[in-house]
């Protein structure tokens, strides 16, 4: 882990945004730990050291827009977006499929940056990036808060995080945790 990462882990622990228990990530699987995100991201000094990373990895590119899926990669969008001096919009769910509303759009060839909170599999990102492509737009990178898969999801665009981590999940049938009847908790805001 670099210097940067252990930072990055000190404010995750510091905030206690860092919880241990059995979780039901967004993705459907389970974990023996969850990224609260929301912890660290209601301090405004953190908000910035953190979006920095990204912000920092992409100052060179030529980027339009941010896009980020609500709720949680909304902050870190806005943020790096703000630190970009670009544009930040984001897609909300509707019937479970990530869409743009609120007069968003994106206009064919625009250059448009990903950004989100926890990545564990990728998928709300891939659908981001689907949103970007069918309106004709170009997705130059990927920016997270924290990577949970430790680099293993690729998102075929140069890609960033703040911390990576490899932070083993469960699908539900093969859980160890369900096994020892640990309640589960489901923290984050997509319902079940």
């Amino acid at each position: 882990m670099g210097h940067k990462d252990s930072n990055i882990l000190e404010i995750f622990l510091e905030t206690g945004a860092l919880l241990n228990g059995h979780f039901r990530l967004t993705s459907g699987r389970h974990s023996s730990q969850y990224f609260q995100c929301a912890k660290v991201l209601q301090y405004m000094n953190h908000t910035e050291t953190i979006c920095n990373i990204i912000a920092g990895f992409f100052k060179d590119y030529k980027i339009d827009t941010v896009i980020a899926p609500a709720i949680g990669g909304i902050v870190v969008g806005q943020e790096v977006a703000r630190q970009l001096g670009k544009k930040s919009i984001f897609a909300e769910r509707e019937d479970k499929e990530l869409t743009l509303r609120r007069g968003f759009t994106i206009a064919p060839g625009e250059k448009v940056l990903v950004c989100e909170d926890v990545v564990t599999t990728g998928g709300s990102v891939f659908e981001v990036m689907d949103i970007v492509r069918k309106n004709g737009g170009e997705v130059v990178g990927v920016g997270m808060i924290v990577d949970r898969s430790n680099g293993k999801v690729d998102f075929g665009v140069p890609q960033v995080s703040g911390l990576k981590l490899d932070v083993v999940s469960y699908t539900p049938d093969e859980c160890p945790l369900c096994k020892e009847g640990l309640p589960l908790v489901k923290p984050g805001s997509r319902k079940i």
